[in-house]
């Protein structure tokens, strides 16, 4: 172990993660020191302080939160690093909130976590915020493009900041709106959501800003606005871009000033409201066009959340098809299905036009349409890119790396090559003998075996029974 340079302790309950960082941090000229549990940690704190702490999330005898929760107490300024095999919003959120320096997902990059560990001992530690409300929905992805949205969304959790979600339309822009609310100061607030593309312009203005009686034709009594209606808590408005130039005029007065009139009102209200704005549209090119306000734009524009396509992170579709197959279970009262691998590799292989809402709506229809507990290719509806010719341009690598990941989510009892293997071959094997028309010679030269080894491993596959 190095003796000079930056010294860093590392607390894992993984062997090998502990010796592949303290190998990657003495070659950085570090000094670092493993630990495999807090109870070890804390009883060499009391007799030296290190400069930088590495710690997983989930350990036997104490998680990382609890060990920077106990941190908090007595050595706050030291940074922290998490490093978590748990890729998911809530692990983002809560390191964060306990004051973490950074949160990097399993597998992670040796280099960027050495370039982070020097970025942490240039500055201290920060302040683990209070006990917060209640936490966000549930958000899964393991795609580098989803934990950027995860990691922003833990380093807002302490502000009212004004967000702007960009993304096309399905990627789930409310769903990242509700996350950055429900994990903020203004959790126990209201949280209002409008689609302004979805009202008239006429009807938009008092839908924002509300209206005093008489203010117009119908206008029987005083109503309240979003605006009001989220006072203290925050205003999501989707599909900014579509709103008129009049409306951006209004919106930017009261983004400024906190303050506005009703429709036909004299009085002017005062309101506390965090905007968190969402588009599909390119809003830097409708500036140039002159159809969005430069000065509106940077307003909104103080922190960027890019939400990625679904066809810009594939590796989170068996997930996501879990989370919303057992949502539709929910609803419906009944056991979650599960996919099949040829039902894996045709989502893989499609490119999902309708990114996440999409995904829902069909997990949705499979759960209704499907008799039995598992899935299949033949389920499917017929939107071309979900069927046997569309699961045929899959890039079966990538579906069978997903197929692996989702197996090893939900602890097989069975190794993986036991698992697939035998349907590998299986599969091949038809396919070769439906090309050669039954002709177990031609199979086998299409196979690359010879005709000996494919009458044995039809026999050891249970294939000279397979009415297939």
């Amino acid at each position: 172990m190095a003796t000079g340079g930056i010294s860093v302790w590392i607390v894992d309950d993984d062997e090998s993660v502990r010796w592949v960082l303290a190998q990657a941090l003495t070659l950085a000229d570090m000094a670092p020191r493993c630990f495999e549990s807090g109870k070890t940690f804390f009883e060499a704190l009391r007799d030296e302080q290190p400069e930088v702490i590495i710690t997983d999330i989930r350990m036997p005898d104490m998680s990382g939160l609890e060990l920077m929760e106990q941190l908090a107490r007595s050595h706050a300024a030291i940074p922290v690093i998490v490093i978590t095999a748990f890729s998911d919003l809530d692990s983002a959120v809560a390191a964060y909130q306990g004051g973490a320096f950074e949160y990097l997902p399993k597998p992670f990059d040796i280099d960027e976590t050495v370039a982070l560990v020097s970025k942490a001992a240039r500055q201290k530690g920060g302040e683990p915020a209070p006990a917060g409300p209640p936490r966000g929905p549930r958000m899964v992805g393991r795609a580098p493009a989803m934990q950027e949205v995860f990691r922003a969304i833990g380093r807002l959790s302490r502000s009212s900041m004004t967000v702007l979600i960009t993304g096309e339309t399905g990627t789930g822009k409310e769903l990242v709106a509700r996350a950055l609310h429900q994990n903020s100061p203004r959790a126990r607030k209201p949280f209002v959501a409008l689609n302004t593309s979805a009202i008239t312009p006429e009807l938009l203005e008092s839908e924002l800003f509300g209206h005093e009686r008489g203010a117009f034709t119908g206008a029987e009594k005083r109503r309240l606005g979003r605006f009001e209606q989220a006072d203290g808590g925050t205003l999501f408005l989707d599909e900014i871009g579509d709103m008129s130039l009049a409306l951006q005029t209004r919106l930017l007065r009261v983004l400024a000033e906190n303050e506005f009139f009703r429709v036909g009102g004299q009085i002017s209200v005062r309101v506390d409201v965090r905007v968190i704005a969402a588009t599909h549209q390119d809003l830097a090119a409708a500036v140039k066009e002159e159809r969005f306000r430069e000065d509106l734009y940077h307003r909104l524009n103080v922190m960027q959340l890019a939400v990625p396509p679904l066809r810009d992170r594939k590796e989170d579709i068996p997930e996501l098809a879990g989370v919303w197959l057992e949502r539709a279970a929910a609803e419906l009262d009944i056991a979650p299905k599960r996919l099949s691998a040829d039902a894996i590799a045709a989502m893989m292989a499609y490119d999902w036009p309708g990114n996440v809402r999409e995904l829902v709506n069909l997990c949705r229809r499979l759960t209704v349409n499907c008799a039995g507990q598992e899935i299949s290719l033949a389920d499917f509806p017929s939107e071309p890119g979900l069927t046997a010719s569309g699961a045929i341009q899959a890039d079966w690598t990538s579906a069978l790396a997903a197929w692996a990941e989702g197996r090893i989510a939900a602890a097989p009892s069975e190794p993986l090559l036991a698992e697939a293997l035998p349907e590998f071959e299986r599969t091949l094997i038809r396919t070769a003998l439906r090309q050669a028309e039954g002709r177990r010679m031609e199979a086998a030269r299409l196979l690359g075996w010879g005709r000996n080894t494919l009458t044995r491993k039809i026999r050891e596959l249970g294939l000279d029974t397979d009415p297939n």
